[in-house]
């Protein structure tokens, strides 16, 4: 056990980022984490990339001033906007971002046809083309920003009309393409694979990246000595910039647990 146990921030623009609470708890279960959503300005994919990095670079100054010391950028829109300039004004922080998992996908496609479900944001990034370019060259890759979903995800609507309208208007095309793999691309969407899968069947994957995610976190906290295994179950303490009891509602759906849920007020352009 470390002298000091090292808290984890993560940071999201809303509920997505709970998609990879939900791994992190379960390979990191000792390690004390503090999670913000920023749901007062969700959804960051529709948002310019310089908007998302003002706002995820204040988010994570908050999160340092509530103890974190390595910091979980659970958020596909915020990290292809913020995490270079995050990385080079915090240079002593451990950062760990999203990725689209297209070079998965592209590894294990027997049908050469992948699917990947993500934000505007996302898909205008030059990490997402940088991506494609390297490691899809010899893949068809379809892709659709499924618009309205996070919304939906936000409302706590996991099964609802609406959002398998979204999914099929999705899925369906790709589907008739022959997909044989589809990404995750936002960390929302993972609260909604139970229905992606019954929509694209069992002989399509559905690839979630949270579980690499967790084993980044785990292998940067072991490289800086600070991954902590001692203590049984840590606490976990959840800010919102939204309605803290809309969140706490949602936690044992969502991550399977409940927790602590404090407002996190926008002031002056600073978080409170």
């Amino acid at each position: 056990m470390t002298e000091q146990t090292i808290k984890v921030g993560i940071f999201d623009s809303g509920l997505g980022g709970l998609s990879v609470v939900r791994e992190l708890r379960k390979q990191l279960p000792a390690q004390p984490m503090i999670y913000f959503g920023d749901q007062i300005h969700t959804p960051y994919g529709v948002r310019s990339l310089e908007e998302v990095r003002q706002l995820t670079t204040k988010a994570v100054q908050f999160l340092f001033g509530q103890g974190a010391q390595l910091i979980v950028i659970a958020c596909n829109t915020a990290s292809v906007a913020s995490l270079k300039s995050l990385r080079a004004q915090f240079p002593e922080t451990p950062f760990v971002g999203m990725e689209p998992a297209v070079k998965p996908a592209a590894e294990q496609t027997h049908s050469k046809v992948v699917g990947v479900l993500a934000t505007y944001a996302t898909f205008q990034s030059e990490l997402y083309a940088s991506v494609v370019e390297r490691f899809a060259r010899d893949v068809k890759v379809l892709q659709s920003p499924c618009p309205g979903l996070v919304a939906e995800i936000e409302k706590g609507n996991l099964r609802g009309d609406e959002t398998w309208k979204i999914l099929h208007t999705a899925l369906d095309p790709m589907i008739a393409e022959g997909i044989d793999t589809v990404v995750m691309g936002c960390t929302h969407y993972p609260f909604v694979i139970p229905l992606v899968k019954e929509i694209v069947g069992p002989d399509v994957v559905v690839i979630d990246p949270a579980p690499a995610i967790a084993r980044r976190t785990e292998f940067l906290l072991k490289e800086h000595g600070w991954l902590n295994t001692e203590g049984g179950q840590a606490d976990i303490v959840f800010y919102t910039s939204g309605n803290p009891r809309s969140l706490s509602d949602l936690l044992p759906e969502l991550i399977g647990e409940s927790g602590e849920v404090r407002q996190a007020v926008w002031q002056d352009g600073r978080l409170h």
